[in-house]
């Protein structure tokens, strides 16, 4: 078809054919230059070093590889704009496990697992559920309540900041602590002079009961009992079956004394600071799934793991309610001395207790004795 228009001084033609023509190449053009312009944009790649001293026999580390990297890898694959490429440095490759803090804050790793319970001097906020036994052994509950005490109190985030770390998340990875022995230990006056391995905090669990706390760590707790160092430690069932503490602590008191969040995820603050804000989106959304994962693992381990310490031939007794009553009753107040001595250094201590007990509370937790009512 031609499309005519009259002018002054004569007639000009327009041929709508060849507008269609030229539209056309135009839009080929266009599309040619974006199909151009996708094949450009490239992945950036970026490199990230993941550290811990503990090796992928523990729980967490072990959730890191299997379920935390690919949750993140899982979550950049939306976009394309982004991929990581991870460099693991697990069991003391980088660095052993007291150090994980120390590293990160040197910038020898970019995400670790901190475990806090080495550092209660540095973290002490995080050592809410260590000042507080008896109280829940429901890992995934502590877990997201330390988190809401974190996003309210800016403290608990500062304390990594310290270091030069982004706090992302906390890790229970134990649903209770019990006692471990060489000897069968059925009630509190048989631990009596008995050397008792533990960590950190949970030290003071022990005070009046008899027994007598030497502070250690688990990847020392297996030589200890061999060596008669210790009679016994304070440890969850998951870590004594996989180290196969069976062999030398072959007897074990059910005591539930609670669970704790002796984990946190960090990262090192320039190598968090450099990541583009989707990468950080992601991240931050993994690290939580990941916090959920760990503590969904560490009760239902729990469970099979007890169940295969009597197959390799260990002896389970269960301290009686009024024993664990007696102990509570026993000990002394830890949760009011830990406020009190964040109260010195300008921090809500005694509030954040009350905070926690009330969350426990309004969940229906078993608790033993109202820590922050005495």
């Amino acid at each position: 078809m031609v499309n005519v228009s009259f002018e002054r001084g004569g007639i000009k033609l327009f041929s709508k054919f060849n507008q269609v023509l030229a539209k056309s190449a135009i839009a080929v053009c266009l599309v040619a230059g974006l199909s151009m312009t996708n094949q450009s944009k490239a992945t950036e790649v970026i490199n990230l070093t993941a550290i811990d001293g503990y090796s992928s026999k523990s729980m967490w580390v072990r959730e890191f590889i299997s379920f935390y990297i690919p949750e993140i890898n899982k979550g950049l694959a939306k976009t394309g704009n982004y991929k990581i490429k991870w460099n693991q440095a697990w069991g003391g490759q980088i660095v052993k496990p007291k150090g994980v803090l120390g590293a990160l804050q040197k910038g020898l790793g970019d995400i670790g697992v901190v475990t806090t319970v080495f550092h209660s001097d540095k973290v002490p906020l995080q050592m809410v559920a260590y000042a507080t036994p008896f109280v829940t052994n429901d890992p995934l509950l502590l877990a997201k309540t330390v988190d809401g005490l974190v996003e309210k109190h800016p403290q608990f985030k500062a304390a990594f900041k310290k270091f030069n770390q982004h706090y992302l998340t906390n890790g229970a990875v134990l649903a209770t602590y019990n006692i471990f022995s060489k000897k069968q230990i059925k009630t509190m006056g048989d631990m009596k002079g008995v050397k008792i391995g533990t960590a950190g905090l949970n030290a003071l669990w022990l005070k009046n009961t008899g027994a007598v706390a030497v502070k250690g760590s688990l990847v020392k707790y297996h030589n200890w009992l061999g060596r008669g160092v210790v009679g016994g430690i304070m440890l969850w069932t998951e870590s004594v079956v996989n180290r196969k503490m069976y062999e030398v602590a072959p007897y074990m008191l059910k005591s539930d004394l609670g669970t704790a969040n002796s984990k946190a995820i960090t990262m090192n603050d320039k190598s968090w600071n450099k990541l583009p804000g989707e990468v950080k989106k992601v991240i931050s959304t993994a690290s939580i799934a990941y916090r959920d994962q760990l503590a969904r693992v560490a009760i239902d381990v729990a469970t099979k793991k007890r169940a295969a310490f009597s197959a390799k031939g260990g002896t389970v007794s269960v301290l009686s309610q009024s024993e664990r009553q007696k102990w509570a009753r026993t000990m002394p107040n830890t949760a009011i001395a830990w406020a009190d001595r964040l109260e010195k250094k300008g921090i809500p201590g005694k509030s954040i207790l009350t905070e926690y007990m009330d969350s426990m509370r309004a969940a229906n937790q078993p608790i033993l004795r109202q820590w922050d009512k005495e």
